[in-house]
């Protein structure tokens, strides 16, 4: 990529370009699985549900099976930008550890690392000396930025709302990741942080650069919309299945699901968007293919699809729920998961930092 002609001509790349090098990523990955770097996570705001299931949980596993070392960040700091969490942050890093856990991210591997913002102080000091190398207006025009403030409904923005993709770039750049699983929504994130490290190397790493530039790894799950049927599912909008729902609370939630008034179900995502939703996720649950399934439902109407679904659903999530409940009687193996994260992830912050502050010419 060419580099910018100024400091605030930020380019956030093409999405077919980002395509393609998502596809060349995947391939170099089943390849050369050690020869990257994974950094990902979420904000501790509450239970994960179904749509962070099958739209990046599983896809974390399945990198870290592979062999890829996988940082998780529980970004408790960011929470802090637009939500007044605070008395609730430790309960809720347990539980998004715990429900990381069950999903199948081992921290016994020696692979993943999961970690919160708050416990790796060398990723967070590399805040400073990033941001002197943004400009203002690049941070204004940030358009992800602009949807989280929409979506928070925030009167005004906090410098860290403003900062927050500089923040995020050092959490991907504090462990020199390379791969950041990500939605389309987040392809500006990316690019400012590849921007940032290109920025940092060629001020103080001519010789030696420090930085890598890293890749978003696309995922090829779409956006998996509420039961409600309007906008994508959120814990926020009370549309979603927590994965700690218990079967009959799934079945019951399952029943709430916005459909339509025609019997015959069919797999039509752009006529019927809230009947092709619910087929979607009973495939990603059964394995079946959405219009296979509309074809046995038939003329069974909404009521089939629900009971469909909602089998399905309690199938694929048992094993899951079962490894739930044994996490829930051992919250020490959690918080143990939790402390030797923090301890690899500083580990690897002192090593990154120490050669940053060698780079700016910083007292030692």
């Amino acid at each position: 990529m060419t580099e910018p002609k100024a400091q605030n001509d930020l380019s956030y790349d093409t999405f077919a370009a980002s395509v393609q090098r998502s596809r060349d990523l995947e391939a170099d990955i089943q390849k050369n699985p050690r020869r990257h770097r994974v950094l990902t996570g979420d904000r501790p705001t509450g239970d994960l549900h179904i749509g962070h299931l099958f739209g990046s949980l599983l896809n974390r596993v399945r990198l870290s099976k592979l062999g890829v070392d996988s940082y998780i960040v529980i970004a408790d700091y960011q929470v802090l930008t637009d939500r007044e969490v605070f008395d609730h942050i430790s309960e809720c890093t347990l539980n998004l550890a715990t429900d990381y856990i069950a999903s199948g991210l081992d921290p016994d591997s020696g692979n993943v690392f999961i970690f919160p913002h708050s416990g790796v102080p060398e990723l967070n000091q590399l805040l400073l000396p990033f941001l002197n190398l943004v400009s203002i207006a690049e941070l204004e025009r940030n358009p992800t930025v602009k949807e989280e403030i929409e979506a928070s409904k925030m009167t005004h923005m906090n410098a860290g709302m403003f900062t927050y993709p500089v923040h995020q770039a050092a959490d991907i750049l504090f462990c020199k990741a390379t791969t950041i699983p990500v939605g389309k929504d987040q392809l500006p994130h990316i690019e400012l942080t590849r921007q940032i490290a290109r920025r940092f190397n060629a001020k103080y790493g001519q010789i030696n650069p420090i930085f890598p530039e890293p890749e978003g790894l696309l995922s090829a799950a779409p956006t998996i919309l509420g039961l409600d049927g309007s906008k994508k599912m959120s814990k926020s909008r009370n549309n979603s299945i927590p994965l700690k729902a218990t079967a009959d609370e799934t079945a019951k939630i399952v029943k709430t699901a916005v459909t339509d008034s025609e019997r015959l179900i069919t797999y039509e995502p752009e006529r019927r968007p809230q009947v092709a939703n619910l087929l979607e996720i009973a495939s990603y649950a059964s394995g079946v293919a959405p219009e296979k399934i509309a074809e046995t439902i038939g003329d069974g109407g909404s009521g089939k699809l629900k009971s469909y679904l909602t089998e399905s659903l309690n199938e694929f999530l048992r094993p899951l729920r079962a490894r739930r409940t044994e996490l829930e009687k051992d919250p020490a193996y959690v918080r143990r998961a939790l402390d030797s994260g923090i301890a690899k992830a500083r580990e690897v912050g002192e090593k990154t930092l120490l050669e940053v502050r060698t780079a700016m010419n910083m007292y030692l």
